[in-house]
């Protein structure tokens, strides 16, 4: 007998192993059936029974089944879930309770259970949760779908909704710290330079609470400019290892949303105490830096200082009044440093575009909302005289705190950014031979090469080319050893003038004071919190889109009804159809292929080239400009559908 089921399972492996498999990551549709898309780019037919065992984002093992020419998989093995913890919303019906997953490509009801610390009578039909899956129908003993619900989130009629489910979504805090009422000021034994004096002034939004940097600027009878800038001074309120200074390191930055942010210090220290108010004393750590006529950056100064910030300005005043516009005038001490300060940023950004980088100026998209939270319009704020005068004296900063930090230390907190990751260089390489572009690998991974390079594709203003040229590209990260960032076109770049808001800045303040006050450096910042910096600051940019594009379906419900039409710019283009940028108001929407041409089979879409064709002739390709009207507005999955009006 122990022979025979020997035997048997032999031959049951034997008919495995001869058995045809893929693996891959399923791909759910809205029609019931599915793709299993493996990591070489094949690509199976998963029919809707067998669809019913797995869930959009599953990595599984599948058994090939071959029908004449057409070929279809059945999982058979999970081997990576693709939901783990997930905001659902909650479906009662009865003595049934299951919950929904929050997920445009999951439409299942899965049947769940509350945890027991939770009073299930709180939790009503339409709630938001967060839930965690503990069963799957492909795990060995699981016969289905189950979940358990860890956390309510909001109730179904809660106004803030969008901000909650978002943050819960990310695993992000949902308040701003709570750590304490009493912050005295600690003695550092680090001599502090009276500035009270000097007309020191800040720029920022008229709403502006966290205000952490201010400025003082004079010409120089030599030529060139001087540029003192004081930056608020957590650390002089916060020891390291403190609950804040914990809390804070978790936090990473403090997260900005339409309508609210999440402090990354405890409200007090962030919005008051270290905030440089006008007329208000403030400890700051600054710098003293010398600006050529040319632009190029001269001597500069770390130093400990107590300031007082003279005016607090506003973006569009200081603008206005540059420009000759407005009825709003600074004080004439202010006055003078302001045209000094514009004059300096002229020639900075004349030095950068020619010996580093500039950033194209994009407008900034503003939300104007109620106090229940609704978008009462959409404002555009394009990058004006202010902004750019503001951008340019911090990056000043910064490139000197990269300098000082690098050559007093050897660490600490760098943003290192490469152009194109390096396991793409060669595949970037070959693309741009293919758009007559020789460059030799050296102009894609050396920043000296990279700069010459960068220059003659902005000289030929290709949206294409820009948009194509994304997809091989790197993403800044945090790194505790100097590198170059190829985004600015600069050797290194440590940012220290946000303490406030980033906890890498406080970090790179600790480190500048050790060096003033003759003190050893610690050890360099580990791995750990340079990957967390980087991950925290991605799901926040990520909580900032998630929020917005829930706003945006909201606000333009109405006209999505009126079917009204939009300027549009192509962003990307995939399988089923392109996402486009609405330049009104900043929004994001698809056209499907679909919607291009009544017959589908005569849209050809190439997403490799970001290309579509239809009907033979070539329509669309990244970086166009066109014209849209919207057809849907989809809260459940907070997301718009557009088509072209021609």
């Amino acid at each position: 007998m122990l022979q025979n089921n020997s035997l048997l399972a032999q031959l049951k492996q034997q008919i495995r192993d001869t058995t045809p498999r893929a693996e891959g990551v399923i791909k759910a549709t809205e029609k019931g059936f599915g793709f299993l898309e493996t990591d070489s780019g094949e690509s199976y037919f998963v029919p809707p029974p067998a669809m019913k065992q797995v869930l959009h984002g599953d990595r599984v093992e599948a058994v090939i089944h071959e029908n004449g020419d057409k070929k279809s998989v059945e999982p058979e093995k999970l081997i990576e879930a693709g939901l783990d913890r997930f905001v659902a919303r909650v479906q009662k019906r009865e003595d049934r309770l299951a919950v929904v997953p929050d997920h445009p490509s999951i439409r299942n009801v899965l049947k769940a259970r509350i945890k027991n610390n939770l009073d299930e009578a709180t939790i009503a039909d339409g709630d938001w949760v967060v839930a965690r899956l503990v069963r799957h129908p492909l795990k060995e003993n699981d016969r289905g779908f189950f979940a358990q619900i860890d956390e309510l989130v909001a109730k179904s009629d809660d106004p803030t909704v969008p901000w909650r489910v978002t943050l819960a979504r990310h695993t992000l805090e949902q308040e701003c710290p709570d750590a304490g009422t009493e912050w005295p000021l600690h003695d550092e034994g680090l001599p502090r330079e009276d500035l009270t004096a000097q007309p020191f002034f800040t720029i920022d939004g008229e709403k502006t609470r966290d205000m952490d940097d201010a400025l003082h600027v004079e010409a120089l009878e030599s030529g060139g400019w001087r540029l003192s800038v004081a930056i608020a001074d957590p650390t002089a309120y916060v020891e390291e290892g403190h609950a804040a200074d914990l809390e804070a390191r978790t936090r990473a930055f403090t997260v900005y949303l339409p309508g609210q942010n999440v402090t990354m210090l405890p409200e007090q220290l962030a919005d008051d105490l270290c905030s440089l108010w006008e007329g208000q004393d403030r400890p700051a750590l600054a710098c003293s830096l010398d600006i050529n006529a040319d632009g190029s950056l001269g001597d500069y100064r770390f130093f400990a200082a107590n300031v007082k910030s003279h005016a607090k300005l506003a973006y569009d005043h200081v603008s206005d009044w540059i420009e000759g516009q407005g009825d709003w005038a600074p004080a004439d001490n202010i006055a003078e440093q302001l045209k000094a300060l514009r004059d300096l940023t002229e020639a900075r950004t004349a030095w950068r575009n020619e010996h580093a980088l500039v950033f194209k100026d994009r407008p900034d998209y503003v939300f104007d909302l109620d106090e229940a939270g609704n978008v009462l319009g959409i404002r555009t704020e394009d990058r004006r005289i202010a902004n750019r005068m503001i951008e340019e004296s911090m990056i000043a900063a910064n490139a000197c705190c990269a300098d000082f930090l690098a050559k007093h230390i050897g660490h600490g907190i760098f943003n290192v950014h490469r152009a194109f990751e390096p396991e793409k260089a060669e595949s970037a390489q070959e693309f741009l031979a293919t758009q007559e572009i020789e460059v030799a690998q050296e102009a894609l991974t050396e920043l000296a090469h990279y700069k010459e390079l960068k220059r003659a594709l902005e000289s030929r203003d290709d949206a294409w080319l820009d948009a194509r040229l994304r997809r091989f590209q790197g993403f800044t990260s945090m790194s505790a050893q100097p590198g170059p960032h190829f985004g600015l076109g600069l050797p290194a770049y440590a940012t220290w003038t946000s303490p406030i808001r980033k906890y890498g800045d406080m970090v790179n303040h600790r480190l500048i004071k050790r060096v003033l006050k003759g003190e050893q450096a610690p050890a360099e910042a580990s791995q750990q919190l340079t990957e967390q910096l980087t991950e925290r600051r991605r799901l926040n940019r990520m909580a900032e889109r998630d929020v917005k594009d829930w706003l945006y379906v909201r606000y333009l419900t109405p006209a999505a009804q009126n079917q009204d039409t939009f300027d549009a710019e192509i962003m990307a283009i995939n399988r089923g159809g392109m996402r486009v940028r609405l330049l009104e108001n900043g929004a994001t929407a698809f056209v499907p292929a679909p919607l291009m041409h009544s017959d589908r089979t005569k849209v050809v879409i190439d997403d490799k080239e970001g290309r579509i064709q239809i009907e033979g002739e070539e329509r669309y390709k990244l970086g166009d400009s066109l014209r849209v009207a919207l057809t849907e507005a989809r809260e459940e999955t907070r997301s718009l559908v557009a088509k072209p009006t021609a």
